[in-house]
């Protein structure tokens, strides 16, 4: 599908770490649709993920930063601007990361010090990054942010642990960012309350098999993929959704709206 929705734009995309990553695939699709792309994560990330890959694919440069850094983010936005030749069109903001998940630890029984790193890394970063933005007057006019999230900051998924409540200070900050930005810039921000999905953080999360099969049967569309999100994205870049913002939107096949489904009282 190449309708050059993003010809001529040109945005930045954190958080693509392999093939499987929402944000790879955004990537993909935005090169597809015209876009210049400069793509960003955390050094430990780089090493560990297949970022050059991506990049030699779509042509893009790569600028290592810290999203809990602000200093980082300075430079993120400062070089990409050097390298792009001119302001932002369009961020994607895929970052989160719970070090009490990664260590196993109940919700009752969270170190609070892994608490404060989830919501710098989950949340406050987006917070960070925009108004690193705002300061530099990085983003274009109608430019869009677009960051990712999940139902478990609406209800309770007792496996999602404190990320639960990162997701929902995320939410806030599209809401109340996204009020400033838009009477400032007319920049729009947006989350995206995506379908469980088979990326490598995802399907490191205890029971997430289970998980995902109950969520496929319960939404009537079935679960939504990496790749029809990054879909969804692209639209939310483009010039066809500029009355768009803060919003968030589900992307999850109905599973939001769905109560039961014949399938699962079948089983």
């Amino acid at each position: 599908m190449e309708n050059n929705l993003l010809k001529g734009k040109k945005g930045i995309i954190s958080g693509a770490l392999d093939a499987n990553s929402i944000a790879w695939k955004v990537a993909e699709r935005a090169y597809e649709q015209g876009a210049q792309i400069i793509l960003t994560n955390a050094p430990i990330a780089m090493r560990m993920g297949e970022i050059k890959k991506l990049a030699d694919k779509i042509k893009a440069e790569i600028i290592p930063a810290d999203a809990t850094s602000v200093d980082d983010l300075n430079n993120l936005f400062s070089k990409s601007q050097e390298i792009l030749g001119g302001k932002i069109d369009f961020l994607l903001h895929s970052i989160g990361m719970s070090p009490n998940i990664r260590k196993g630890l109940a919700y009752t029984d969270l170190n609070y010090e892994y608490y404060l790193k989830s919501v710098d890394i989950s949340a406050i970063s987006l917070h960070k990054m925009l108004s690193v933005a705002i300061k530099q007057d990085a983003l274009n006019e109608w430019g869009s942010v677009v960051t990712l999230s999940y139902i478990a900051a609406q209800r309770v998924f007792p496996f999602y642990g404190d990320m639960a409540e990162a997701k929902a200070m995320l939410e806030s900050i599209v809401r109340s960012f996204g009020y400033h930005y838009g009477k400032a810039k007319k920049v729009r921000i947006n989350s995206i309350s995506q379908s469980p999905t088979k990326t490598t953080a995802g399907s490191g999360i205890k029971g997430f098999e289970d998980f995902f099969s109950y969520a496929e049967k319960l939404s009537p569309l079935g679960n939504a993929s990496a790749e029809s999100c990054a879909d969804y994205c692209i639209t939310l870049f483009s010039d066809l959704t500029r009355m768009v913002t803060m919003q968030n939107l589900y992307h999850d096949g109905g599973y939001s709206t769905t109560g039961v489904s014949t399938d699962l009282m079948n089983r």
